[in-house]
């Protein structure tokens, strides 16, 4: 796994190169937005990332992230892309009103959510938040080809030709689905906004994430911190590396920041999760890892 690719015209002509399977972190931030002088480094976006499978382009979440993704998308003209949304607190879909691409009448924007049915849907989630006296225009404004699809954690999806994506339950307020993107023979795991168990591994989190290529976890807080904030929803850096460890997978990265953190206290966390697992990787906006 690496942060840059050997390009095709170095390869050998017997070669055939592997589809390209990319992912760019956008916003890396959880619970909101925290711009300024000491996140300059890691950035203080919430929740946005893009996956490239291929032709096949998908979006892991709608927070603060998702407004200079649409803005880069749409210079490159019309969109084709899935936006998997974990769940629906306003961190993770509040970049959505501001999505390029959503009011481009030539492109195309299926949204998914894996929490919300029976009670609720996500068309009416989504209108709930853009309404009065929340947000001066509704969902309808946008112009592009939206769809709203609702399914249950735990299912398969099957997105784009060779594009599978399974979803596993999470522990956190209101619901949430993780997701495990497969593609070309690799994976990638997004495992955010859960909380671990008292005691051992999720078993639903540990049969998604086992063996992949890449896994993204919730690191909001650090074993120290957790004991003061149990019942919130969210798991510790420590936590995600013996979930990797555990799980078989390949790399570990560090994800949904605590808004508190600064740039010099994610160094110190970079520094001790390589001397406990070398290898692993504290998010930062615009980093891109191939699996």
């Amino acid at each position: 796994m690496t942060e840059s690719t050997v390009p095709e015209s170095a390869a050998p002509e017997s070669q055939v190169a592997a589809p390209a399977f990319t992912v760019r972190f956008w916003g890396v931030r959880g619970s909101i937005a925290s711009p300024g002088p000491d996140t300059v480094r890691y950035g203080g976006n919430t929740p946005c990332i893009e996956v490239r499978c291929g032709d096949a382009l998908l979006v892991l979440d709608a927070g603060t992230g998702l407004r200079p993704l649409g803005e880069t998308l749409l210079r490159q003209g019309p969109v084709d892309l899935d936006l998997l949304l974990t769940h629906s607190h306003l961190d993770h879909i509040c970049g959505l009103p501001f999505f390029a691409p959503a009011f481009d009448p030539n492109s195309h924007v299926r949204l998914w959510a894996g929490h919300l049915t029976p009670d609720h849907g996500l068309r009416s989630v989504l209108r709930g938040m853009m309404s009065a006296p929340l947000f001066p225009v509704p969902v309808e404004i946008f112009t592009a080809d939206c769809s709203f699809k609702d399914f249950q954690g735990g299912e398969t999806l099957a997105l784009k030709p060779g594009v599978t994506v399974r979803t596993a339950r999470l522990n956190h307020p209101d619901g949430a689905v993780g997701y495990r993107v497969e593609f070309a023979g690799r994976s990638v795991c997004y495992v955010t906004d859960t909380e671990h168990p008292a005691m051992g591994r999720d078993p639903d989190v540990v049969a998604l994430v086992r063996g992949a290529d890449l896994l993204i976890y919730d690191s909001t807080y650090s074993d120290a911190e957790y004991p003061a904030r149990v019942g919130w929803g969210h798991s510790t850096w420590q936590e995600c590396l013996r979930l990797a460890e555990e799980a078989g997978v390949g790399r570990a990265v560090i994800f949904h920041h605590d808004p508190s953190r600064t740039d010099a206290q994610l160094d110190a966390i970079a520094a001790a999760a390589e001397a406990m697992r070398p290898g692993t990787l504290v998010a930062r906006e615009g980093m891109v890892l191939t699996p």
